[in-house]
């Protein structure tokens, strides 16, 4: 597993984020709605604590594996919270949580962009010799 596949699944999870976000939003006044949120973070750590600290790559089929790294990521999953109700109508989205994920993950977005950026510019200077 590399930088940039971990930073592409960041994205996709912080995208799918401001996705539910939005939606939840959105339906913050129809009745019976349940929020939803973005689950990656605490899926990606389990994942990398079942990975020995060593994994070896494999440049032909025939090696040894070493280690147990399957080089796959884990996706971010959308669940619904239905523990909660805020509202008489059985809607349980919270407008000011919803807004204030909505500010976090776009900083989390912009930090991500850029620490993709950097990756791609230290692959530039690496092909070319130069930055």
């Amino acid at each position: 597993m590399n930088n940039i596949s971990l930073l592409q699944s960041a994205l996709d999870a912080s995208s799918l984020r401001q996705q539910v976000v939005s939606n939840n939003i959105a339906n913050s006044e129809t009745p019976g709605y349940k929020a939803k949120q973005v689950v990656f973070e605490d899926i990606l750590k389990q994942h990398l604590s079942n990975q020995k600290d060593f994994t070896g790559k494999r440049t032909d089929p025939r090696h040894f594996v070493i280690g147990n790294s399957t080089g796959i990521l884990p996706a971010p999953q959308s669940v619904e919270e239905t523990g909660t109700i805020m509202q008489n109508n059985g809607n349980n989205v919270d407008i000011d949580k919803e807004m204030t994920l909505m500010g976090k993950n776009a900083l989390w977005y912009d930090t991500l962009t850029q620490q993709l950026n950097s990756e791609f510019q230290q692959l530039s200077i690496a092909i070319t010799g130069r930055s």
